[in-house]
């Protein structure tokens, strides 16, 4: 077999075996592009006029939202101007997901979501597990878009033409032609123009679907490192809580947080602690419709004294390039890095992604019959 023979090959039966489910994940991705945008339109509880006074302290959100969900733990409470306070209630055992909206100069209880149900939030789930459990669902998907990235690859070399006359037909799509030799253009010209953005969601969603990915991308832009992850931060549970502090831990926090950032603009989060052990997460995003410029602050919540971090998640003034680059990979891979162009690109990258097993199927649907008509 020749070269181009053995790329086709390869290209066919990839796109065959994974064809239903990267039109799955196209298809998911264009509901996924302009998530946050839909919900700002839709739920005007994510939203609270800036008024001049002064915001509730964490620990009284908290308190107020507990009564809606007794017995759940909080998980974070968050600020930003312009927006409601929310307090997340998230856990694994058992497992539930839920987000009080509130004002945060009054405390008004303005919805209480459970997330399970929140269709955005099912999306998702698709998106990364298929609806399994993420030990199953997630490799599955990561799979796929290994492969994925291999036929766009190989559909390159493919669509690559002979000559300059041969070029001049691999850019348009000929609409007044018959309908195999459209369906055979847009398979070609769609997959060539959403290549060049779909090989970014392919890797960017490989850094999320395998660690050996993202520890070999860390490696490369590091120049040998290895990848340093998250790891939990404790409190020094031998240490007396500081007579002299005259409110809860998180809100202390909250107050020192404000008072170091006195001009600040963006969101801030605090997670108050599970337990004694527990250390306090305050994050501070200056960006918020990113995520990779965030920093991430550790407290003891006896000592109130800041934890240092050797990980990609602490101070973003302490991140090393290959640390950005990680950092950065959920924005690239829907296309928040690059503002409201680079959502529209996702959409269309994945929108042009999801076509492409339809219209390779039907291109070999066609040659199959005519194989089998010419046979008779």
């Amino acid at each position: 077999m020749t070269f181009k023979k053995i790329i086709l090959f390869t290209h066919l039966w990839l796109g065959l075996i994974s064809g239903l489910l990267v039109l799955f994940l196209g298809i998911t991705g264009c509901i996924l592009a302009f998530e946050r945008e839909i919900e700002n339109v839709t739920q005007d509880y994510r939203f609270t006029a800036v008024e001049n006074k002064a915001t509730l302290q964490p620990s009284s959100l908290k308190k107020i939202a507990d009564e809606q969900l007794p017995g759940k733990k909080a998980h974070s409470i968050s600020y930003e101007a312009g927006k409601s306070s929310q307090v997340v209630y998230f856990d694994f055992e058992p497992e539930y997901y839920y987000t009080v909206f509130l004002n945060p100069y009054t405390g008004k209880v303005l919805e209480v979501k459970n997330m399970e149900n929140d269709f955005f939030r099912i999306v998702v789930d698709g998106h990364y597990y298929l609806w399994l459990p993420p030990t199953i669902g997630q490799p599955i998907l990561a799979s796929a878009t290994l492969v994925f990235g291999v036929m766009l690859i190989t559909g390159i070399v493919l669509w690559w033409p002979k000559n300059k006359a041969a070029a001049k037909n691999r850019f348009k799509i000929k609409w007044n032609a018959r309908w195999r030799r459209v369906n055979y253009d847009m398979h070609n010209v769609l997959g060539f123009y959403a290549s060049w953005f779909a090989i970014f969601l392919a890797i960017s969603g490989l850094v999320m679907g395998f660690q050996w990915f993202a520890s070999s991308i860390y490696w490369v832009a590091s120049g040998g490192d290895q990848i340093k992850n998250f790891e939990e931060t404790f409190s020094d549970t031998t240490q007396v809580k500081n007579q002299d502090v005259k409110y809860e831990a998180i809100d202390e926090l909250w107050l020192l947080t404000k008072r170091e950032n006195p001009n600040y603009i963006g969101s801030i989060e605090i997670h108050p602690p599970a337990d004694e052990k527990s250390s306090i997460e305050v994050a501070l995003n200056p960006d918020t419709e990113t995520y990779w410029k965030a920093d991430y602050i550790y407290y003891d919540q006896h000592t109130l004294k800041e934890i240092s971090v050797d990980h990609i998640y602490g101070r973003f003034q302490d991140a090393k390039t290959a640390d950005k680059i990680i950092r950065m990979n959920y924005d690239i891979h829907v296309g928040a890095i690059w503002g409201i162009w680079g959502k529209i690109l996702a959409f269309f990258a994945s929108l042009f992604a999801a076509s492409l097993p339809v219209t390779g199927f039907l291109i070999y649907w066609g040659k199959r019959n005519k194989k089998k008509t010419a046979k008779i």
